[in-house]
């Protein structure tokens, strides 16, 4: 009788052991190495030189000698401070005076723009120019305009008989000459962002509304305004910002004389805005400490106004 032949048993092969699968961030850290410089130019440049200012408020410092602790002195002193208060008043009036003339004429302009059939790129390109122009340049030009014995605007004025203004000796003529000046720069900027809204308003709604009997004004208010919201809200937020920020327009306009800071503002300091009043306590009167107490209420400032803006216009959007 034959013997079957018996296999020994298979032996399991003995396998390598592999190591984890990586997870979280070492599995992407190419990724995170790529996008790294960014970050790193951010924290040198942005979150550390902010960490130090707040620091920076909470000291008496020359920039030569050493720190000493001054708490929130400073900051108390701030709020009672009767220039820096003015700058915040001059800042509001020339910001009032330049945001909302230069948002209805950049939505005037944008309607406009919108309705063009023939050399729509060119109307663009006029209007973003002065956006891009140096603000330096700008404000020369402007402080020849409004020069009170050779300039253009007292040249109209005295054709149609009226005398002349010295609009850059007088506390509302100043506030008025950098509230023209900054809408001139940033009509056309806005004009753009207003014709991007309206490009995505869908032509189907304005085609239904002619149909229903509509006029232009109706149309306007009931289907383009209230769909331009989201843009109004992002014009209005970023003029805020740029507005109680400025710097270059009062002080290159109101340039220095033999007895004044270039800083100062002009005559009665009615020029001088935030953060003028912020650079003339910290390289004029060498008050570094307190010209990082200045650059915080100057952020409190803009912040406020900001969520105002933003709490306006959500108010008239949701009625």
């Amino acid at each position: 009788m034959a013997v079957a032949e018996q296999t020994p048993p298979a032996v399991d092969r003995i396998r390598p052991a592999t190591a984890p699968p990586r997870t979280g961030w070492r599995r992407h850290w190419h990724l995170y190495a790529a996008i790294s410089p960014f970050y790193l130019l951010f924290l040198a440049f942005g979150l550390i030189p902010v960490g130090f200012s707040l620091y920076l408020s909470l000291h008496r410092w020359d920039g030569l000698g050493s720190m000493e602790w001054a708490g929130l002195t400073q900051y108390q002193y701030l709020f009672t401070d009767a220039d820096f208060w003015q700058s915040i008043g001059n800042t509001l009036v020339i910001w009032a005076l330049a945001t909302f003339p230069m948002v209805f004429l950049a939505m005037v302009t944008a309607v406009m723009l919108n309705s063009a059939v023939r050399f729509k790129n060119a109307y663009r390109f006029a209007y973003f120019l002065p956006n891009v122009t140096s603000v330096v340049a700008v404000a020369i030009v402007f402080g020849s305009v409004f020069s009170t014995n050779f300039g253009l605007v007292n040249a109209l004025l005295q054709a149609v008989g009226v005398d002349q203004v010295a609009w850059l000796n007088t506390p509302w003529g100043i506030k008025v000459a950098i509230a023209t000046l900054m809408t001139w720069q940033w009509t056309g900027y806005n004009a753009i962002i207003f014709l991007a809204g309206l490009q995505t308003i869908p032509g189907d709604l304005y085609e239904a509304a002619r149909i229903d009997g509509a006029g232009p004004v109706q149309t306007f208010f009931r289907i383009t305004l209230p769909l331009l919201r989201p843009t109004l809200l992002f014009v209005l937020v970023v003029s805020t910002v740029t507005g109680l920020q400025s710097f270059s327009e009062p002080q290159v306009l109101l340039q220095t004389t033999a007895n004044e800071s270039t800083f100062s503002g002009g005559p009665d300091h009615a020029g001088r805005t935030m953060v003028l009043y912020f650079f003339q306590q910290t390289f004029d009167n060498n008050d570094f400490g307190y010209g990082a107490a200045v650059a915080w209420g100057i952020f409190l400032v803009v912040v406020l106004f900001s969520l105002v803006n933003w709490r306006l216009v959500q108010r008239r959007g949701d009625q």
